[in-house]
């Protein structure tokens, strides 16, 4: 299996990927440099999923590197998470796709129209979904924490999941039962995830992201 390895330093994060005769994908433009014997492959979509791609407004081509040798991916102020995915399906956050093995499938998953309209996302929203074995890596804006639900439920108030397992309901829903209350509570809409399965959830980011927000806002 291939080593993927998250590496801090200088108040960046980076993705450093050790191939022996594997194969991997990552997000285009994600390529830093690379040394050994590596191939680079940038397969074409089929039409439905290069549109599936862009309504999810994820990369139409994520290239593929295979071989042995060494891969760096670019370097971000925020972090990295190496999910390892087995068999039951993940589903992403937008943005939130990285890398992965050539084990784990990509696919698309699409949210109900009431769910894409109460969250303010349109009439269509699609995430990336992944599925099969193998590790996969996310874009992260501070600490991942993995929450088991148990037959239980979640509330968010934004978009703190990076991830959800497939078998967890997501739905929009108001914060309270009136206009006045909405507007007393100061919160419009909560983000529910329910059911049995497991979140990965940034709900703070680190203090790099958080200093480059506050400028940005100046």
């Amino acid at each position: 299996m291939a080593l993927f390895e998250v590496i801090d330093v200088e108040g960046v994060s980076f993705v450093k990927i050790t191939l022996d005769n594997e194969t991997v994908r990552a997000e285009r433009g994600a390529l830093c440099y690379l040394f050994g014997d590596i191939a680079i492959d940038a397969p074409v979509p089929s039409i439905g999923r290069a549109v599936k791609r862009v309504l999810a407004e994820e990369s139409l081509i994520r290239p593929s590197y295979t071989g042995t040798g060494t891969v760096y991916l670019e370097s971000s102020l925020g972090g990295f998470h190496v999910l390892e995915a087995a068999d039951a399906p993940w589903i992403l956050g937008r943005g939130s796709y990285w890398a992965s093995e050539s084990g784990v499938a990509l696919g698309v998953h699409r949210e109900t129209l009431l769910t894409s309209l109460f969250g303010g996302e349109g009439f269509i929203e699609l995430h990336t979904k992944v599925s099969g074995r193998g590790k996969v890596v996310l874009r992260t804006p501070g600490p991942v924490e993995e929450i088991p639900l148990r037959n239980e439920r979640m509330v968010a108030d934004g978009k703190y999941v990076l991830a959800r397992t497939g078998d967890i309901r997501y739905r929009i829903k108001t914060a309270t039962r009136t206009v006045m209350g909405q507007w007393l509570a100061g919160e419009r809409r909560l983000r529910v995830y329910e059911g049995t399965g497991r979140l990965l959830l940034a709900s703070y980011p680190y203090w790099r992201v958080a200093l480059l927000d506050a400028m940005k806002k100046r």
